[in-house]
């Protein structure tokens, strides 16, 4: 919010005004994604998640206010040097024609390459390491559109992980991908974060991903920030009921031990509807 001091930060906004569609979506929002850390964005549909991580990463211009990138207005970078450093997967990307997959992949090579330079062994490298990630490689040589909305969602991720760039935007990266491609994706995110020391920013609806796989937790409602902190600092019914109207329990997470959400929506049985434990 702004009137909480911003923390050190590869990445910020400030003051910031935003619009979709000539709509204001957030005024005088400030965000600070903190250095290093694996930044999740919650929040419930229109309340400016996904507007946000397009201005950050200068996909969208702000109606007033500004983001800075390592210390610099993010505007005064050339758009090569933003790419070098910070990659962006949006909601929804159009692959050109029936370009491969290996062709796709290597467009994430773009910010690397001078007007001369030509295709190096450390390109393939970056590519290859990128889609062996992503659990791609047999899919090389495929036309990008004969693939399933899964195996899509994968090839893009593997060409922003292409661009080996420090900071990581990704606007609900497990979108179309099935629960177990979900994790796996998740799981190389925190291994980007921890071993690689990337700093990501993630938009995500799963709460309970949310909360265990994030270092740092943004909770915004109505373009503003309600809450921020580590998931066990800030999530609690009282702010998952704030935040997206939804009555809950909070328990903790067995494995990870971290927050876990348990809605108190009706249950149901072949019978029909039972009461929720501790109702009449």
């Amino acid at each position: 919010m702004s009137s909480k001091p911003l923390l050190p930060s590869p990445l910020r906004g400030e003051n910031l005004t935003l619009s979709y569609d000539k709509k204001i979506v957030a005024q005088d929002l400030s965000v600070a994604i903190p250095e290093g850390s694996l930044t999740v964005i919650i929040g419930p549909n229109a309340c400016g998640k996904s507007t946000l991580l397009k201005t950050l990463s200068r996909l969208m211009q702000p109606q007033a206010g500004s983001v800075w990138l390592n210390g610099e207005q993010i505007s005064r970078y050339a758009t090569k040097e933003v790419a070098r450093q910070l990659g962006l997967l949006p909601q929804s990307s159009n692959a050109p024609g029936d370009i491969s997959v290996m062709d796709l992949v290597a467009r994430g090579r773009y910010p690397h390459q001078g007007l001369f330079k030509r295709w190096t062994p450390e390109d393939q490298q970056a590519v290859d390491e990128a889609m062996q990630a992503t659990g791609i490689t047999e899919l090389a040589d495929s036309a990008v559109d004969t693939l399933s909305g899964g195996q899509r969602q994968r090839v893009w991720i593997a060409m922003v992980l292409a661009q080996q760039t420090p900071l990581l935007l990704l606007d609900e990266p497990t979108t179309w991908l099935d629960i177990a491609h979900q994790i796996d994706l998740l799981e190389l995110m925190r291994e980007l974060n921890l071993k690689n020391g990337r700093t990501l920013v993630v938009v995500l609806h799963d709460l309970n991903h949310a909360c265990r796989y994030a270092s740092h937790l943004i909770a915004m409602k109505g373009g503003k920030v309600l809450a921020e902190g580590s998931p066990k600092q800030i999530v609690t019914a009282e702010l998952v009921e704030e935040v997206f109207g939804l009555k809950c329990m909070i328990i903790e997470d067995p494995v990870a031990h971290t927050p876990l959400i348990i809605p108190l929506g009706g249950v149901w049985s072949n019978s029909g509807r039972l009461p929720v434990a501790g109702r009449a």
